[in-house]
């Protein structure tokens, strides 16, 4: 693989991950490209196959960690599955782009341990937990069941912040993105 600058913004959900990591992609300048992941799960929302993730089903997936075509996969909640493709990140660097991650914090450090040279790791941090609860629920997405196995996992991601090349505040969301804009830009320059 010819190595460009890896981007990777992870986060528990509801963060503010996804809505700073669009910002990014939206700024030419960057040369960002979105990596998007594979996944197991059934789409939400808008959400389409091949250009928010690569749904697949769980023996589709297993046979693609079977061939080892994964720079990382998770098994994040029970029965649901998501990675990043190889071909994925390749797709991107032929192009001559950077490639930017919205991914969970587990996959996040996958990446920065198997590219340390080429990767930003930066984690999204939410004000509080209670905060974290009430995004999610205003997103209407999910049952209270799944949210709350959310915030569960919320506290061991939280926890994980340190092992990050750099921790973004996301207490008021333009603050972060320009924050999150500035980290990015100096990265790629270097």
């Amino acid at each position: 693989m010819k190595n460009g600058k890896l981007i990777v913004f992870s986060a528990p959900s509801g963060s503010g991950k996804t809505t700073i990591v669009r910002h990014l992609l939206e700024q030419p300048e960057l040369n960002l490209e979105f990596s998007i992941s594979a996944a197991t799960r059934s789409p939400r929302g808008e959400e389409q196959n091949g250009k928010d993730y690569y749904f697949m089903s769980i023996d589709e997936f297993k046979k693609h960690i079977k061939a080892e075509d994964f720079v990382e996969w998770e098994e994040v909640y029970r029965d649901n599955f998501y990675g990043t493709l190889k071909s994925e990140v390749e797709r991107i660097w032929s192009m001559g782009k950077n490639v930017i991650f919205d991914i969970d914090v587990a996959g996040g450090l996958r990446i920065k341990k198997k590219f340390p040279e080429e990767t930003l790791a930066v984690f999204v941090k939410p004000p509080s937990v209670d905060e974290l609860k009430i995004r999610l629920k205003k997103r209407s997405t999910e049952s209270d069941d799944k949210i709350n196995m959310r915030i569960a996992k919320a506290s061991v991601e939280l926890a994980t912040a340190p092992q990050f090349d750099t921790i973004i505040k996301n207490y008021d969301l333009d603050v972060a993105k320009q924050e999150a804009y500035r980290l990015v830009k100096d990265y790629i320059s270097k």
